[in-house]
């Protein structure tokens, strides 16, 4: 962008870079699938295979409570009148909530350390982490519309913004057709930074790999 000067999506994309709307839509769609993969907020599948000794959480061995939980509470989300509300319910059937949560953080942070690669870069637009009830299919926020921004919205806006909030068809291809093979010495796949130096501090166009 700062080569050309602009960040138009259409000039972006015409130099073969992929423009800051797709990574961020990019970004919301596989954050928030990924997410899902914790499992439901309340569980008791969960509660038994943390009692058994086969689930824990993240750094265990650094909390400071009993490590047994019984009596203890955690806030999960749930949808009430439309609106998003919190609820406490036995940690011990919320703990792939925690851990959901421990990811959130991290994630959180990670996505940080890139706003600071655009600042750096002088580029004003910054990336944002979706709203945790954000595109959720698993537990009690499945299937709820909800915004990036954390606002319940309905059918009708949930489809007309949709586009802008999560991959589109046009996005797969156009990210699909920037994948192709790159096997000439010294060049490049175009979502891959050129070395510094190649392996065993051979230059950069060293023909590791010959083909026939």
């Amino acid at each position: 962008m700062n080569e050309l000067k602009t960040d138009d999506p259409a000039k972006v994309r015409a130099a073969g870079a992929i423009d800051l709307g797709t990574v961020q839509r990019y970004l919301n769609f596989h954050y928030s699938v990924t997410i899902d993969l914790f499992g439901a907020d309340q569980s008791s599948n969960a509660a038994i295979f943390y009692s058994s000794g086969l689930k824990g959480r993240y750094e265990e061995g650094k909390r400071s409570d009993d490590h047994v939980l019984k009596g203890q509470t955690y806030k999960v989300l749930e949808v009430k009148d439309g609106q998003l509300v919190e609820k406490e319910v036995p940690m011990l059937n919320a703990l792939n909530e925690v851990l959901r949560d421990d990811f959130i953080t991290d994630s959180v942070a990670g996505v940080n350390r890139w706003n600071k690669v655009l600042e750096k870069a002088g580029i004003p637009t910054r990336l944002t982490v979706p709203h945790k009830a954000f595109n959720r299919q698993i537990g009690a926020l499945a299937g709820i519309k909800m915004s990036p921004e954390g606002r319940v919205v309905n059918d009708a806006e949930w489809n007309a913004k949709k586009g802008e909030w999560l991959p589109t068809p046009e996005d797969f291809a156009f990210v699909a057709s920037l994948m192709g093979r790159v096997v000439e010495p010294g060049k490049f796949a175009g979502w891959i930074a050129p070395p510094v130096m190649g392996i065993n501090r051979q230059p950069v166009d060293f023909e590791y790999v010959r083909f026939g």
